[in-house]
């Protein structure tokens, strides 16, 4: 009996709990670098191309429609596209995916 109650008097070497905690953090770390950067890099390449787009620029949108842009309405949110002689769309700035340099070939990337 008496062995027995010195079995649960030493307390165990336990790992400090940073160390404990060290596999969640680094996997965290991990995440961060190969997941997260990468679309936060992307999202600000997209957010500078938008604020950057102007009158007589050839743009692709998400939906697939080509076309040039012939103005702004809505305090710059909406973008007025020419697709077609007498066809105009107006389009919201989100949704223009690619800006086309004129004269060379659509690129989908």
């Amino acid at each position: 009996m008496h062995t027995f109650l010195l079995f649960f008097q030493q307390a165990p070497d336990t790992p400090s709990t940073l160390m404990s905690f060290l596999p969640f953090i680094l996997i965290m770390v991990i995440i961060y670098f190969l997941m997260m950067r990468p679309q936060i890099k992307k999202q600000k390449e997209k957010q500078k191309m938008l604020e950057e787009l102007k009158k007589g620029d050839n743009v692709i949108t998400r939906g697939g429609i080509k076309g040039k842009i012939m103005g702004f309405a809505d305090e710059n949110k909406t973008v007025i596209v020419k697709v077609d002689d007498n066809v105009k769309l107006n389009i919201d700035k989100g949704a223009i995916e690619l800006v086309v340099p004129t004269g060379k070939p659509a690129e989908a990337k």
